[in-house]
């Protein structure tokens, strides 16, 4: 059986916590944001300290801790740029992850030894743009996530020397990565600033539209009507009317209506706590691409990828839970041990990745699909239909008890997934206890803590709890085995 090297695992390090749940679930690397220089202002727990802290507990565990400083900054940040970075050299991370030329040229001229990974937010697309940054002295280039296998390994080919890096899970932009201006133009929150209010993601009312008689885009009417409510005539003419009296009936369609017709839609797109604001959308007969993407998951090219030669595999998520970095980085990593050791992949953990809240899977652009497969259209929220991170273990025990961190309900009688770095034991929750050690029916939600009955040995730290959902029960543990007959000994 032919061995490859195995790709780094990146997870995503919102927080401390974050990437402490990463590392024990076999992350290799995690990345975090600078202050003031990411893209994530408004979800970034870290600080100049706990920066430094990361840092070096990354490196005590013999880990890498990868700096974001993938912002485009305006004039008034370069001012402090050099003295900022400083500060964030001198704690020694392992590479900073940047896009913007001019501060990539100002950690070159003052910070020469410091290893430069060009960010996503770059677009390289082509293996000319990764010679290009290659030969500019970046070490690593993140691929956009528009490209396929084959252009990936085409660039491969073209740049052996060069370190590529690959999204392989997460959620999607509509745009090229960093180049939307939805949130900028609704909410005047720029995304290149680091402030995405991820308008995508909003609830919107679409209205089919038409051209009116002055070439603006006006809501369509019903015929005989023109577009402010008011009849007309068979000559022609306009009959004075109320439009507030009038019931005009607008045509609910779907975005990706017509696709393959030759005639073009235009739509009108309003969020409901902005009614008065009308935005166009146009389609044509390659759809329309706009708002909710679905989520990226590509676990099941994890073995092309590595038999390519793909440095690291990145799971996108600075914003999300610690449930979240835990799990993705306990699924991949086996599905990169897999690929390393020449296995075949194993489609058990395309179903385990539902276990996380999301708006409908694709691989994205590493494979050619129809429109509507790239788009989710029901709902921006995020939802699984197969298990629910329902607590965490705390790390207080009493004898044969173990502590839950309630966060979302569940009760006697549920099967239920024991989560730890050492393995996972589904089995069927059949007592459990309130603070004052007195038998309870349900853990009510966030907020309560429990106590549930755990072999002594078994070690709970990171450990979590799962709630298998109806819909995706699995009644069987990984092995083969009836989850209702095994024990939790088991993985001790």
């Amino acid at each position: 059986m032919t061995k490859y090297a195995k790709p780094e695992l990146l997870s995503p390090a919102g927080s401390l916590k974050n990437m402490r749940y990463a590392f024990a679930y076999g992350a290799d690397a995690v990345y975090a944001g600078q202050p003031r220089y990411s893209l994530r202002v408004r979800n970034n727990e870290f600080n100049w300290e706990t920066l430094e802290i990361g840092i070096n507990e990354a490196h005590a565990l013999g880990k890498k801790f990868y700096v974001v400083v993938n912002i485009a900054p305006h004039n008034a940040k370069l001012k402090t740029f050099v003295q900022d970075m400083k500060r964030v050299v001198d704690m020694k991370p392992d590479a900073f992850i940047m896009s913007d030329p001019g501060l990539i040229m100002l950690m070159r001229e003052h910070f020469p030894e410091a290893v430069l990974h060009l960010s996503v937010q770059a677009n390289a697309v082509n293996w000319a743009s990764c010679k290009f940054w290659h030969d500019y002295g970046v070490e690593r280039v993140i691929l956009s996530r528009e490209l396929s296998l084959d252009e990936i390994e085409e660039i491969r080919k073209h740049v052996p020397d060069l370190e590529l890096e690959i999204f392989v899970h997460g959620a999607l932009c509509m745009a090229y990565s960093g180049r939307c201006l939805l949130s900028g133009y609704i909410n005047k929150r720029d995304p290149n600033q680091g402030t995405c209010t991820n308008a995508c993601r909003w609830q919107y009312d679409l209205q089919e539209g038409q051209e009116d008689e002055l070439g603006q885009i006006v809501e369509k009417v019903a015929a005989g009507k023109t577009h402010d409510g008011r009849e007309q005539d068979p000559n022609n003419q306009v009959i004075n009317q109320d439009p507030a009296n009038l019931n005009i009936e607008v045509a609910n369609v779907s975005p990706t209506l017509g696709i393959g017709e030759p005639t073009s839609k235009t739509f009108l797109i309003t969020e409901p706590r902005r009614p008065d604001e009308k935005m166009t959308a146009f389609e044509d007969e390659h759809g329309t691409y706009i708002m909710n993407s679905r989520d990226l998951r590509a676990i099941q090219h994890v073995p092309r990828l590595t038999k390519m030669g793909v440095h690291s595999l990145k799971i996108e998520g600075r914003t999300k839970s610690f449930f979240y970095c835990a799990r993705t980085a306990q699924i991949y990593r086996q599905a990169i041990d897999d690929a390393a050791e020449g296995k075949e992949f194993n489609p058990q953990l395309l179903r385990k990745l539902d276990s996380l809240a999301h708006r409908g899977y694709t691989d994205g652009f590493l494979q050619r699909h129809t429109h509507d497969q790239y788009q989710h259209y029901t709902s921006g929220n995020s939802t699984s239909d197969y298990q629910q991170f329902v607590g965490a273990f705390t790390g207080e025990r009493e004898g044969n008890l173990a502590l839950v961190e309630v966060k979302n309900k569940f009760v006697v009688g549920d099967m239920i997934e024991i989560m730890t770095p050492k393995g996972n034991m589904s089995y069927k929750l059949e007592k459990m206890y309130n603070r004052k050690f007195e038998p309870v029916e349900v853990a009510p939600g966030d907020g309560h803590k429990v106590w549930l009955e755990i072999d002594p040995q078994v070690d709970l730290e990171f450990a979590l709890v799962l709630r298998y959902l109806e819909q995706g029960l699995d009644t069987t543990d990984p092995h083969g085995r009836k989850a209702n007959e095994a024990k939790i000994t088991q993985l001790a």
